[in-house]
């Protein structure tokens, strides 16, 4: 294979980096550190014997496992044996596990230990070539790959190879294969350094699901290429990442807003010192502007930056930036350095400023397509552009402020209402933890405007009339709820994205 010198990969991204910062600590994990040598030479080792396999350049690889430093070395060995990466969610069992590791032909399953049972029992398991435990035993890929010769390996991707297919969430329907090539991550890393002002000082925690690609490709590859230190947790757990804060003096922290709102309210605020956190982004779905300003309130010198994006993007399109909140912070930034946007009709036409649209993408960083759905690609690649699926408004200056997923629009009456402003005048409300807006088949209203509440632990039952009546002020008299669910905990998939198509399936 003629590799093009001038190209790019995620694979030189590591090993820049170790050129530059040997010594430095790359990556710990539960008592685990890597230098940046450590880490280079551990997943040179990790590829070699991936390619011991037979596994050939472009085979797919799925990855089965949570966060941990097997999971990076994994996905960092792959790029490096010309593999393609497939990260899968690790909630996923059955059916659904089978599904995408029969839609990428995987060719070898990357495991971890605690994930086996629920692997033995998928449908069509036992038709995988390769099995590969990821970490906690001598002949897993993390023991292999932690000592032993090191015997570089030659160039097996260029930029225009695919590095990853990285599925779509499945909130709506079936799960898409959006395919991602070395060159678009590699750009999208630099968005994402340029855009977050990340720096090789920030200390980053690093706790979201590495599955999902924020938490990889906004976060950790971003920060590794740029000689930092990833802190990485097994799970977003909140005492412990308060914990970790102060014990290991945090810089810079991503979460989910499915994190950040019950963070916001947790009592081990009281007690932590979070003063070494100065950056704190947000992402993977939207916000509630009340509990966004309850916490810069609180923490007025912490700056919080909304990320927005998809994975077909690689994620990061947008970013609103820590000064910018003050006079918009509902929006979602203005487009990072290898983004162009359009915001259009069902026409396609441009549409005025501050009217709603659909907001379409031109990038290196967008994937090449969905990976044997040439049906989806078709629809999503249209007249030169990328058609997002999202509903936006653009001023002026180029802000654009998240409206909603032109699926989850509510049809009431034959008046289009957008779920998250319902949600915003709930979350005003203080007895409310979570809210999540949906429309419900109504023969009258077509769809009727249904909130799914959780409320706060603080033994408050507040009836359904007066959450109403509190709403009432604050929204348009067609927008307010026609009826309201109370429930312990709405349904998320692991990147915290709230999954509405199991809110509405539930009537």
């Amino acid at each position: 294979m003629s590799i093009d010198v001038r190209s790019d990969t995620v694979d030189g991204v590591l090993r820049r980096s170790a050129a530059r910062n040997p010594a430095t600590t790359a990556l710990t994990f539960e008592g685990r550190t890597w230098t940046y040598r450590e880490l280079d030479d551990a997943v040179t080792r990790a590829a070699s014997h991936l390619r011991g396999l037979g596994l050939a350049p472009g085979d797919r690889v799925a990855a089965y496992g949570t966060n941990s430093d097997a999971y990076v070395l994994a996905f960092l060995a792959c790029a490096r044996a010309g593999l393609v990466h497939v990260p899968i969610n690790y909630a996923l069992v059955g059916d659904e596990l089978a599904y995408l590791v029969s839609q990428c032909a995987a060719r070898a399953v990357l495991i971890d230990p605690a994930l086996q049972e629920k692997w033995a029992s998928v449908p069509g398991a036992g038709g995988i070539e390769h099995v590969i435990t990821l970490r906690d035993a001598p002949q897993s890929l993390l023991g292999r790959a932690a000592s032993g010769a090191v015997t570089p390996l030659p160039d097996a991707a260029d930029a225009r190879d695919l590095a990853q297919l990285l599925y779509t969430s499945g909130t709506t329907s079936k799960p898409k294969g959006a395919m991602m090539s070395h060159g678009g991550l590699v750009h999208e890393y630099l968005s994402a350094v340029t855009a977050l002002d990340l720096a090789a000082q920030d200390n980053p925690l690093v706790c979201m699901p590495l599955y999902h690609s924020a938490a990889m490709h906004v976060f950790t590859l971003p920060y590794l290429s740029i000689g930092a230190t990833v802190n990485l947790m097994a799970a977003p757990d909140i005492p412990e990442i308060l914990r970790r804060i102060e014990r290991d003096r945090i810089g810079s922290l991503f979460l989910a807003p499915t994190v950040w709102v019950p963070l916001a309210g947790h009592p081990d605020l009281e007690h932590r010192d979070l003063s070494t956190l100065t950056k704190a982004q947000y992402g993977a779905s939207i916000m509630p502007v009340t509990v966004l300003n309850r916490l810069r309130e609180r923490y007025p010198d912490l700056g919080f930056y909304n990320c927005f994006g998809q994975s077909e993007i690689g994620p990061l399109a947008t970013v609103l930036r820590p000064e910018e909140h003050e006079l918009r912070p509902s929006s979602a930034g203005r487009p990072v350095y290898f983004v162009e946007t359009r915001v259009v009709d069902a026409d396609g036409n441009d549409v005025p400023d501050d009217s709603p649209g659909e907001v379409l993408y031109r990038s290196p960083q967008l994937c090449l397509g969905y990976w044997d759905n040439p049906g989806a690609t078709a629809e999503a690649f249209r007249d030169g552009w990328f058609h997002s699926g999202d509903l936006v408004t653009r001023d002026a200056e180029g802000y654009l402020t998240v409206v909603d997923r032109i699926k989850d629009v509510i049809n009431t009456g034959g008046i289009l209402v957008a779920s998250r402003e319902v949600e915003d005048a709930i979350y005003t409300h203080p007895d409310v933890a979570e809210v999540a807006v949906i429309g419900t088949p109504d023969e009258k209203w077509i769809e009727a405007v249904t909130a799914v509440v959780v409320l706060r632990e603080n033994g408050s039952r507040i009836s359904e009339d007066d959450l109403i009546a509190h709403v009432k002020g604050r929204i348009a008299p067609f927008k307010v709820p026609k009826s309201i669910r109370f429930v312990e905990s709405l349904p998320k998939n692991q990147s915290g994205k709230l999954l509405k198509r199991e809110l509405r399936a539930a009537g």
